[in-house]
């Protein structure tokens, strides 16, 4: 089952906007100082993170510290809008032996 919000352009303008603002936050520069992807557990350097929605803006995800994760942009890049128990789906497909 997948799941997708009609999410108002205005909205997702407002929180890509808080988004942006969370990036420059001594919050996020301790999040990323730890140089640690959330999702493969990587460690990279701190520009090499990328700011990650668990739920993405595009299926009604906010830009909270709750929801704002550091990634690799690989894991970034394959996650794109999936929810977190989809990202898990993909994962474990990715995993299985042929």
């Amino acid at each position: 089952m997948v799941f997708f919000m009609d999410v108002p352009e205005e909205q997702l303008r407002r929180e890509r906007a808080k988004a942006r603002e969370l990036r420059k936050s001594q919050w996020w520069k301790n999040r990323i100082g730890q140089g640690i992807c959330h999702y493969c557990g990587a460690q990279l350097p701190p520009k090499e993170l990328t700011l990650d929605h668990v739920v993405p803006l595009v299926r009604g995800g906010k830009s909270t510290k709750g929801n704002c994760v550091p990634a690799c942009k690989d894991c970034n890049s394959k996650k794109q809008s999936l929810l977190p128990i989809e990202w898990e789906e993909f994962l474990s497909r990715q995993n299985r032996p042929e």
